[in-house]
This record gives structure tokens, C-alpha cells and sequence, in this order.
């Protein structure tokens, strides 16, 4: 069992940065796929960056080269800063974890249902 816990987010102006966290409590998430999601208004949750079991990640197209993804192993925390934030970044931002098992597991899902353990969601309002 996982559980979640962010923190982070708020109301900032375009152009400003914002630095999301997730802290995992349970057991080690090295061997978890991790995950930003976020979800605006009226949109489907879409994915915004996935850490891989072997450290990579992937950044969704939209926040390629604004926002990085990364980890604090020994406190098990997952962050997310964010930079050069748009209008169009306002929504509620969500960490997700997924176990992997073995030594050589399959990439981890873009999806949401993939996802077994979420955080609560923290709302990012970016104002022009």
C-alpha cells in the first residue's frame, strides 16, 4: 500500500514558477512507476510527466522544456517544477504511483487508469 501526499501549488501569473511535491509513505518508490497528471475544467486528466522505474522521464509535449520531474529518494518525495507557467497550465494537479515487479518490468502507462495510488490534487491557477 502506498499513500500520497502533496503539497505545493497555488496562484501565480504567467511567466512565474511553482515547484509541486508528492511524498510516498509505504514502501520504496524505486520500484514504482511515478507520475504527474492534471486535470482542468470540463478536460479529461492527461498526463504531464512519468518517471520510470530506471529513472527516466517523459514529459508530455505541452510542458516539454518548462517543467522537470524529479526525486528525493531518501525522502521517497517526487517533485515537479514548473516554469514559464501559461494560462493554459491551470488545472488540478495530481502524483500517481504503480508498482512494477521484475527485473526488467514494461515501461509505465500514460494513462490514468494505469494508475493504482494517487495523491489528493493540488490546484494550479496561472492568471494572464
Amino acid at each position: 500500500q502506498v499513500h500520497l501526499v502533496q503539497s505545493g501549488g497555488g496562484s501565480v501569473q504567467a511567466g512565474d514558477s511553482l515547484r509541486l511535491s508528492c511524498t510516498a509513505s509505504g514502501p520504496k518508490f524505486s520500484s514504482y512507476c511515478m507520475a504527474w497528471f492534471r486535470q482542468a475544467p470540463g478536460k479529461e486528466r492527461e498526463w504531464v510527466a512519468i518517471r520510470d522505474t530506471d529513472g527516466s522521464t517523459n514529459y508530455a509535449e505541452l510542458v516539454k522544456g518548462r517543467f522537470t520531474a524529479s526525486t528525493d529518494n531518501a525522502k521517497d518525495t517526487l517533485h515537479l517544477q514548473m516554469n514559464s507557467l501559461k494560462p493554459e497550465d491551470t488545472a488540478m494537479y495530481y502524483c500517481a504511483a504503480e508498482r512494477r515487479y521484475g527485473s526488467t518490468p514494461p515501461a509505465c502507462g500514460l494513462a490514468p487508469d494505469e494508475y493504482t495510488y494517487w495523491g489528493q490534487g493540488t490546484q494550479v491557477t496561472v492568471s494572464s
